[in-house]
């Protein structure tokens, strides 16, 4: 029993109950109506008889158009009947005026009831009472009639309304049962289907919509899943290789490959294993969203002159600058953006021609602006959001090459090294982007939001 057979039973009831009420209603009033007409009507020939007798004509002749649904009697002061209509004549009083100007009761002219009125007349002889009554059988006909229509037509008019309630529901309900279909038919190597999208701009239309953008964002997420995975193994399968090649040499030729040497390149691939998975275990808890950052006071100042010392020893060809450098104090991770200027340096000396320039300022708005630029050949500004996905390696233009200074072993980054950077600036509340720079090369500038604790 799904939504389509719960929506017609809820119609059904809703629409049985105020029918049904309504009809209780319409019996009511109508029964009402008719019987105020038979009241108008007894009355109306009783008060005629009265106004007779008050004349002081005497009683006039009481006589009645049916004689099986209209009686009239006439009483005197003791409760006598002393005048009556010919249906009637041999009958005492009928009603007792006593107990009510108006009364329904049974009488020996009909099974039906009859609805008696009682009007006083005054008379020189005393007053005098006029009974006037009549059957309530076309009432009580009417009312059955009625009744009976709607016993027999409020069954019809619920069939009606269910049947309409179960194919409007199913018209509405048929996108649903094809979206459902369809992610049914959904898995994880087909995340490029999407549900159709029916006419309309409905709450059905709206959600296959959001369905589509959900798997969209699935089908991206998946995407990006194979290549994290794919760039990692291939990552790793580089220093695992070298490893390989240095020992199966110094196992062939001992005299080709001293042990020192051998121990020297396993223990620099090894480092770099490392390094890639502490970045892959980063990057894996920031697609998490547990990349929380503990915030302290930090001079942000001090972690740039830190890092420029190191770039100092590591490469002593290049030119390193630290004119724009100025204090800033912030509130925020001191190991996070200790990493994010390491990267952002190690960048730097990797395409760096000669020169690298550091800058860091506090704006008058309160936003601190970390700026690291080099003198190579820049990023093109196709690729300037790219440039911080995981993995993305520009051209040979932007790859470090043999011999151009700066003391970097290796041809070029695992591609983390700008993803990371832009993950923990987005901890951190703030934006990561990369210009040209006034060395002629690439500028990337790390923006941090007003310190909340100022």
């Amino acid at each position: 029993m799904g939504v389509r057979f719960w929506s017609a039973v809820a119609a059904v009831v809703v629409v049985a109950v105020g029918l049904i009420a309504g009809a209780v209603a319409l019996i009511a009033l109508l029964r009402a109506e008719l019987t105020d007409d038979v009241r108008q009507a007894v009355r109306g020939r009783a008060e005629q008889v009265a106004a007779v007798i008050e004349s002081g004509r005497g009683v006039p002749s009481l006589t009645v158009g049916d004689q099986d649904e209209q009686f009239v009697q006439v009483l005197d002061a003791r409760g006598d009947v002393i005048a009556a209509s010919p249906n009637v004549k041999d009958l005492p009083a009928l009603a007792d005026p006593r107990r009510g100007a108006e009364s329904t009761l049974s009488t020996p002219l009909d099974e039906d009831r009859f609805l008696v009125v009682a009007v006083t007349a005054g008379a020189p002889g005393g007053d005098r009472t006029v009974l006037a009554g009549q059957t309530l059988i076309g009432v009580d006909e009417s009312t059955r009639i009625v009744t009976r229509l709607l016993v027999t037509g409020l069954p019809l008019l619920m069939l009606v309304v269910a049947g309409a309630t179960w194919m409007a529901v199913g018209r509405a309900l048929a996108p649903v049962a094809a979206i459902r279909s369809e992610v049914e038919a959904i898995s994880a190597a087909e995340l490029h289907r999407r549900v159709p999208l029916p006419p309309g701009r409905d709450e059905i239309a709206r959600l296959a919509a959001t369905m589509n953008r959900m798997l969209d964002r699935l089908e991206r997420a998946q995407s990006a899943q194979r290549r994290f995975i794919s760039d990692a193994s291939h990552e790793l399968r580089s220093p695992v290789a070298t490893i390989r090649q240095h020992a199966e040499v110094a196992l062939a030729h001992p005299d080709r490959l001293t042990s020192e040497r051998l121990a020297g390149t396993v223990l620099a691939e090894d480092l770099r294993i490392q390094r890639l998975v502490d970045d892959l275990l980063l990057l894996a808890r920031a697609d998490e969203e547990a990349l929380r950052p503990r915030l302290r006071p930090v001079d942000l100042d001090d972690l740039v002159l830190e890092e420029v010392r190191r770039l100092r020893r590591a490469a002593p060809g290049l030119r390193i600058g630290t004119a724009g450098v100025s204090a800033a104090r912030r509130r925020a991770d001191p190991r996070g953006l200790g990493r994010v200027v390491r990267n952002l340096g190690d960048n730097a000396a990797r395409h760096a021609r000669s020169e690298i320039a550091f800058d860091l300022a506090e704006q008058p708005d309160g936003r601190v602006v970390l700026g690291v630029e080099d003198d190579g050949p820049g990023v093109p500004p196709e690729d300037r959001e790219r440039v911080f996905e995981r993995f993305v390696r520009l051209d040979e233009a932007r790859s470090r090459r043999p011999g151009d200074g700066g003391g970097a072993d290796d041809a070029g980054g695992s591609g983390l090294g700008l993803a990371i950077v832009a993950e923990l600036v987005a901890a951190h509340g703030g934006t990561a982007t990369v210009t040209d720079g006034r060395l002629g090369g690439a500028r990337f500038e790390v923006t941090l939001p007003p310190d909340p604790a100022a």
